[in-house]
């Protein structure tokens, strides 16, 4: 396979100009975010399922999308900033496998609902809204048959707000998604478990994950 054969970021963002910019920030100031490894979770959640179509909800610079699609994943993955858009496209050009690249926040994507065998959120940061924007979203993408995995670090929603502008309230958690799946979803995991923290990265001071995997049964 040729190194061209991974989808770059197309043109045209969807989403809230401000939460580009922030992350593009973010990125811009280092040379790498993350470890360059796919996240333990995901490795351990989805390691026995069969292969189908995935979508990376804030794929960051690329691990865990090249990871499954070296396992035979069909992949989107989506994340509201360029620079880290670019760094992944790279990357798979690197490991040369095939990712499909979206530059939108999840919530304005327009994505075709349930259409995906697997979600995998990990360590999103989605932001609240009074009509549940992300929530709707991200539930509304996984096929019937498929299953939604969430991950995020524990303690976080209860942390307090902090000065750099960080208040858990704006955001998502795990509970709350896990407090909207009525009869149409079966949870298979929902429990907080020791981390295998990686060595570097953004995220290296969490020891310990919230994981919910629940499959949706119609």
């Amino acid at each position: 396979m040729s190194d061209d054969s991974a989808a770059g970021p197309p043109d045209g963002y969807l989403g809230d100009p401000a939460v580009r910019a922030e992350w593009d920030r973010r990125y811009t100031e280092q040379e790498r975010l993350w470890s360059g490894r796919p996240n333990g979770a995901l490795v351990a959640e989805v390691a026995g399922l069969a292969p189908g179509r995935v979508l990376d909800v804030g794929c960051g610079e690329g691990a865990d999308a090249i990871w499954l699609a070296g396992r035979g994943w069909d992949v989107t993955a989506l994340d509201p900033s360029e620079v880290a858009l670019q760094r992944a496209a790279g990357h798979a050009r690197d490991a040369q496998v095939v990712v499909r690249f979206v530059h939108a926040g999840l919530a304005e994507a327009g994505l075709a609902p349930a259409s995906f065998d697997l979600v995998s959120a990990q360590y999103p940061a989605l932001l609240r809204t009074p009509d549940a924007a992300a929530e709707r979203a991200l539930l509304g993408a996984v096929a019937p048959g498929g299953r939604l995995l969430l991950v995020h670090h524990a303690g976080m929603d209860t942390a307090p707000a902090d000065d750099r502008g960080f208040d858990p309230a704006d955001y998502v958690w795990p509970s709350m998604i896990a407090a909207l799946l009525d009869d149409r979803w079966m949870v298979e995991v929902d429990e907080t478990r020791a981390r295998a923290v990686p060595e570097s990265g953004a995220g290296a001071h969490h020891v310990d994950d919230v994981v919910l995997r629940a499959r949706r049964v119609r």
